[in-house]
């Protein structure tokens, strides 16, 4: 069985950003990392080749400093990487997914594909749906519980209020895992020496036929997020403050 893991090269989330120009961030000053979500699907896909054999193959789209990030991927246990060069900050998910499946295909289809429920930075939740869509394959997010049999995988994802769905699918699908499916492994020393040797193909938007300015989403301006004013206490009964709670809402926040 041959899988891939679809792996971002994200900013830590203890990171202080610091906001460059009006579209960017200074990214030589923060450490990057493997997208917290996308480890889950790592450890999913070593763990269904331990068991059954086959590859895990980790594809990212990122600038070229996402090769560090990769071979933390590769010291979890996958084979080989295929990393998709860009200069550009930011993709929105039309072109990633467009990205990732030309990398997959040029390499061969796998039997299936992972990737994390979302990204901590961007959060568009949207890259496994279009990847999925222009596979013309089955997706499901938020996966907490998967069985792989054969040519079918069972998955299980909470729907809210403490409910949860289960969906059968036939392979190829797209799983987006998310905390809970595992418990991701914390690479050895000898693990991530191994990692060191690993294969990764690196090759450019242009070599898949694709073009960087072609986004349908185009970022116009970064702003940091204000910092938080001192709270507001309002007296009175409660029918006084929740009059006054409104005046504040509409007259001085304008929120309603």
């Amino acid at each position: 069985m041959k899988i891939c893991v679809c792996v971002k090269h994200v900013p830590d989330t203890a990171a202080t950003i610091k906001i460059d120009g009006e579209t960017g961030f200074k990214d030589s000053e923060i450490k990057f990392v493997v997208n917290p979500y996308d480890e889950y699907g790592v450890e999913e896909a070593v763990k269904l080749k331990e068991k059954n054999g086959g590859e895990v193959v980790i594809v990212t789209v990122g600038k070229p400093e996402a090769a560090a990030t990769i071979r933390s991927a590769l010291a979890m246990g996958a084979d080989r990487a295929i990393l998709v060069t860009t200069d550009s900050q930011f993709l929105d998910a039309s072109l990633t997914a467009k990205a990732l499946r030309s990398a997959m295909e040029k390499d061969g289809l796998p039997d299936l594909i992972f990737t994390g429920k979302g990204s901590v930075d961007t959060e568009s939740f949207q890259t496994q749906y279009r990847l999925a869509h222009s596979l013309g394959i089955p997706v499901v997010n938020e996966v907490s519980t998967l069985s792989v049999d054969g040519k079918k995988a069972v998955a299980e994802l909470e729907v809210g209020g403490g409910d949860k769905q289960v969906i059968e699918m036939g392979l190829p699908c797209v799983i987006g895992a998310t905390k809970g499916l595992n418990e991701p492994r914390y690479p050895k020393f000898p693990d991530i020496m191994k990692a060191k040797k690993k294969k990764i193909d690196e090759m450019t938007l242009a070599d898949l036929g694709l073009d960087a300015s072609a986004q349908g989403v185009t970022l116009e301006k970064l702003e940091p997020v204000p910092e938080r004013t001192g709270a507001k206490m309002i007296e009175g009964s409660v029918e006084e403050q929740v009059t006054e709670l409104i005046r504040i809402l509409k007259q001085d926040e304008k929120v309603l």
